[in-house]
């Protein structure tokens, strides 16, 4: 394809800005004198070898079927701008290919007389005898940067590698994991190998200082207009230094905000007074991500109601943890936390029925004030292991190895007239990030504070900082304005 040709074949949107030259002469030129490129191949990357297992396990779960797994294409946002690429999670947990990962790639797994042989396709970069390096701001090297060789992929990933053209026509079609085939794959993620783990502490120690920036910054937010994006900003500023980026979409929700569960449009005022409820997770360069909340007072001191409301949920949490272990089911984690939702519910008084009545599978009064589950899986996606077979996952046996959140709440909306004014607007989570061990589990975030105690200990050098600066503030100006006068 010449270059005149590269033009009338751009991205949607780009034509009326093109300027690329189409003459031979300039074609001629740009592509002459340039300095070598030597090849330089990688040795495998960390988790190389940790992906060759996982495709050796798919590949004994299903001999002699033909498996394609797709990575998906760039996903347009509007016009010639896209979405940042992420890879298929289940292609990056078979291939070990993270944010480096190229659109369009293809992983076949052709079956042998002794398992199958695994070949991953992409488009490798194009040479200078090519007019794409300049001319194709999809995949230009002059517009994204140089893209890697076959060999250097082959090298830094332990696979086979091929070019996407060669990818065979069937496969060109397949854009979804078949549902039996996704089934297996999320069932495989429950348990992590030793690389996940370690992957998945590092998303953590990343998250856990993300919070720190949040309450460095949280007592001079207040009273800003817009002040929940100044907390989304800061943990994102974290989540791009040391990983990908964040692995969901930050939630940062102050005042009645926090009962709404997935507020993420994170544009309202934060208010003194106020609770904020902050869900945010850090995704490694892996795509390994956590996922932690966290509910803090503005002032840095929490009301009588908002600590009372806190500490319920606080106990909540710290009952789920204390019975896991290899050998309980899932759910045993979700009914111990609501137990305590509904006794404590019961005992404020804002059930029609007693605790006992309330966790019925018939009636669940209690349920009105938390109506999300009390634990997902958590890995390479933040709800990990999606397609898993309930037997597998809700009534699955927990097992050393897993991770997964415990995240119990309670959320008063501002509206609610089965509680009191006082509750009203109220909205409160703690989630932390479970390790089932050999022999009971690990809270991998407990390094951030949990108790309402400890939370307003560890606000409290931010809210004096704070204080003390606008004081100075204040004071500069009154001597300035006596210097006017």
């Amino acid at each position: 394809m010449n270059a005149e040709d590269a033009q009338h074949e751009a991205p949607l949107g780009t034509e009326n800005r093109s300027t690329t030259p189409a003459s031979d002469t300039f074609q001629k030129y740009i592509g002459s004198n340039w300095a070598d490129r030597p090849e330089q191949i990688p040795s495998p990357r960390e988790q190389a070898s940790y992906a060759a297992a996982r495709r050796e396990a798919l590949s004994k779960a299903h001999p002699g079927k033909r498996i394609v797994i797709p990575a998906g294409p760039m996903k347009r946002r509007s016009n010639d701008t896209f979405y940042p690429f992420r890879a298929d999670s289940t292609f990056s947990w078979l291939t070990g290919w993270g944010s480096d990962s190229e659109p369009d790639s293809v992983l076949v797994m052709e079956p042998t007389a002794t398992g199958h042989a695994a070949t991953l396709y992409f488009r490798e970069r194009a040479g200078r005898d090519s007019d794409e390096f300049y001319a194709n701001s999809d995949i230009g090297e002059f517009w994204i940067g140089p893209r890697p060789s076959l060999a250097q992929v082959a090298g830094d990933l332990g696979i086979s590698t091929k070019h996407l053209d060669e990818l065979p026509e069937a496969d060109k079609s397949v854009t979804e994991i078949p549902e039996d085939l996704a089934r297996d794959l999320s069932e495989m993620r429950l348990v992590k190998d030793e690389y996940e783990i370690s992957e998945m502490r590092e998303a953590v120690a990343s998250s856990i200082r993300g919070f720190a920036d949040i309450a460095r910054v949280l007592p001079a937010v207040a009273g800003n207009t817009r002040g929940e994006r100044l907390i989304e900003g800061a943990f994102a500023s974290r989540a791009r230094l040391e990983g990908n980026g964040v692995g969901y979409s930050t939630i940062a929700a102050s005042g009645a905000h926090a009962c709404i569960l997935h507020w993420v449009t994170n544009d309202g005022v934060v208010n003194e007074g106020d609770l904020i409820l902050i869900d945010a997770g850090v995704e490694r360069d892996s795509y390994y991500t956590a996922d932690v909340t966290r509910t803090l007072p503005v002032s840095g001191t929490f009301t009588p109601v908002q600590r009372k409301v806190y500490e319920a949920v606080r106990e909540a949490a710290d009952a789920a943890f204390a019975i896991v272990k290899p050998g309980i089911t899932f759910r045993d984690v979700h009914n111990t936390a609501m137990a305590v939702i509904a006794q404590k519910t019961s005992e404020w008084g804002l059930l029609p029925v007693t605790a006992e009545e309330a966790l019925l599978p018939e009636n669940q009064h209690h349920r009105r004030y938390m109506v999300h589950g009390t634990s997902h899986h958590l890995g390479i996606d933040v709800h990990d292991c999606a397609q898993a077979r309930r037997e597998m996952y809700m009534d699955g046996i927990v097992k050393e190895g897993m991770i997964f959140t415990i995240e119990p709440g309670l959320y008063f909306q501002p509206d609610d007239l089965t509680v009191p004014e006082e509750y009203r607007g109220i909205g409160v989570r703690i989630e932390d990030d479970i390790l089932v061990t050999a022999t009971g589990a690990e809270n991998l975030t407990i390094a951030l504070p949990r108790t309402a105690d400890d939370v307003e200990a560890w606000l409290a050098p931010h809210v004096a900082a704070t204080k003390a600066a606008k004081a100075a503030q204040l004071k500069a100006e009154s001597l300035a304005k006596k210097k006017r006068k």
